[in-house]
Formats: C-alpha cells, sequence, structure tokens
C-alpha cells in the first residue's frame, strides 16, 4: 500500500481561512525537548485557499520553503494513496457545500509519500504526521491496525533523529497509535465541540481528555475557538499533564496566538508561517525571553471584541 502525504480534498470555509518553537516533551530520544512555544507551519507552508495558490500545499517543496524560517515543526496529512494520484487524473478541489474546483497553483510539485518526505526534506524540520480517515465510514479495528502498523514501520526505519508527533482525527486510531509504539508522541485532534459528530468522544474537549488519560495520549490539538470558548479547559488539559496546540485561521492573527501564549498553549499550526512565526520570535526573542508586543490600540481592540463574540457564540 502506497502512503501518500496528500490533502483532504475539501476547501475551507471563509471562517476556517483568515489571512495572518518548540514545545517540551519528554518522551524519547527521538524527540528533543526544546522549551520554547511552538510554530508548526500547515501542510508545509500553508492550506491552499479556494483562490489560486503560491505552491501546492503537502509537497516536497511547501515543506522544504519553511526551512529557512524559526520553527521546528511542518505538518502534514498521511493517508492511503487516492486513485486521482496513481492514475495521473487532474487533481480537483471539493468545497463543503459539494462545489467542485480546480487545484491551481503558481509553482506546482507533486504529492509525495512519507518515505519521500522523510528522504527529501530538511532534516531540522521534525514532523508532526496526521493520519487521515474518511469520517463517513466506519472503520474495523483491524484496518486502523493495518495502516497504523505500515506507517510506524515507515517512520521508525527513515525518521533517524529526526523529531516526529503523530495526531489524528479518529478516536480509535489514537488509542492505537499509542498501543502500537512508545517511540513517538501522540495527539488527538479534536474541534472542541464545534461541530456534533457520531462519537462522542470527538464532541467536546472534556471528552478530548478522557480519551488521551484512557489511551497514554500525550496532548491535544483543538480548534482555536473551542479553547478560546472554554478557557478553563486550558487549565484542565495542563492539570491531566497533558500538552495543548490549536489550529485554525485564527491562528493567522498574531494577536490571538499571543494570546495563546499567555494562556499556556503550548503552540499553533498556522497557514501564514513567515509572518507568525517571526511575529513570535518577536515577542518571545532569540532566547526566549518574553516581551509584550506593541500591538496598537486597534489591534487590541479587535482581540477584546474578538474574544467577546466567540464568548457569546
Amino acid at each position: 500500500m502506497a502512503l501518500k502525504a496528500v490533502p483532504v480534498l475539501e476547501i475551507p470555509t471563509l471562517d476556517q481561512v483568515q489571512e495572518v518553537h518548540s514545545f517540551s516533551l519528554s518522551l524519547s530520544s527521538h524527540t528533543p525537548k526544546p522549551a520554547r512555544f511552538a510554530v508548526i507551519g500547515h501542510r508545509g507552508n500553508g492550506m491552499n485557499s479556494l483562490s489560486s495558490a503560491i505552491m501546492r500545499e503537502n509537497s516536497i517543496l511547501s515543506f522544504n520553503s519553511v526551512a529557512s524560517f524559526p520553527i521546528s515543526y511542518i505538518e502534514f496529512d498521511v493517508q492511503r494513496e487516492p486513485e486521482a494520484i496513481r492514475s495521473g487524473k487532474p487533481l480537483l478541489r471539493r468545497s463543503a457545500e459539494g462545489r467542485v474546483f480546480d487545484w491551481v497553483v503558481e509553482a506546482d510539485d507533486p504529492l509525495c509519500t512519507l518515505e519521500e518526505a522523510f528522504l527529501k526534506v530538511d532534516p531540522r524540520l521534525g514532523f508532526n504526521i496526521e493520519l487521515k480517515f474518511d469520517d463517513s465510514l466506519e472503520y474495523a479495528e483491524k484496518d486502523i491496525l493495518n495502516t497504523v502498523e505500515i506507517v510506524f514501520r515507515l517512520v521508525s526505519t527513515n525518521a533517524g533523529a529526526r523529531p516526529v508527533i503523530f495526531s489524528t482525527f479518529q478516536p480509535d486510531a489514537a488509542r492505537i497509535i499509542r498501543r502500537v509504539q512508545r517511540d513517538y508522541p501522540v495527539f488527538f485532534l479534536t474541534d472542541g465541540g464545534l461541530k456534533i459528530h457520531g462519537d462522542v468522544r470527538r464532541n467536546s474537549l472534556e471528552e478530548a481528555v478522557k480519551l488521551c488519560a484512557e489511551s497514554g495520549l500525550e496532548g491535544i490539538v483543538s480548534e482555536v475557538r473551542a479553547v478560546l470558548r472554554n478557557p478553563a479547559e486550558v487549565v484542565r488539559i495542563k492539570e491531566a499533564n497533558l500538552r495543548l496546540l490549536t489550529y485554525g485561521g485564527l491562528n493567522n492573527t498574531a494577536e490571538v496566538v499571543y494570546m495563546q501564549h499567555m494562556m499556556g498553549i503550548d503552540g499553533v499550526i498556522v497557514d501564514r508561517v513567515k509572518e507568525t512565526s517571526e511575529a513570535v520570535l518577536g515577542f518571545l526573542g532569540e532566547e526566549g525571553q518574553q516581551a509584550r508586543p506593541n500591538f496598537s490600540e486597534g489591534q487590541l481592540s479587535y482581540l477584546r471584541k474578538l474574544v467577546a463574540d466567540l464568548v457569546q457564540q
């Protein structure tokens, strides 16, 4: 079975895409323990949006383009190789409403296999590997186990000293990844209740904490709006000795990223990788010494209104 670092063929909605390192993990020799707030490049140099993008996400070109930025990790998707990739058919994107678009990029680069990513991506970059499963399907445990074992063999054979983190929205996959191996951290991805799923384990941060405790996972990756609406959950997550990362369009706004750092969140997955990583470097400094950002009154007013609106929703 071929495995591709490939995107979910879905266009983000407008509230998900808005134009705007290194955290501590005490696990194994595979995972160094840097001490600072993490900025992680989403699908390399950012997820492609509705309009044409500069370079294709989840490609070697996108991954290596962020190697010179002040980040330590990139995040990308791994799933079974789609038929369109094997057959050479044109790649399309599908919106949440079902509309289909040509996938247009200025600088094209083929989607890569996981092995190719290990061989061709700058070795200074750690990998946050998200295992993708189809939300519309129910998976037998043996099928999840088969996929996890194949991915883990590829990782253990090729990773060397490269730091690796696993993450997934599929609760049973997260549990099985941890059962299969103890060398690399496993994070559970959740939208924190912004959507309602058939599996109750996906419907709140509280359920995410429970899953992590039962399965021995190291942390949670939450949609940032769920955390901002429920800031008390950050305390509960920390009390459970878990790491917390966030994703989502709001992470492309420097003020929101700074607020998360002040809340004790460990890092952010972002699309505007260069701008956000430089902003974080600005308020942390080269040695991680915190400095208050020089936000304008307009920016602070926006931040206060944003938080108020999120709490009321």
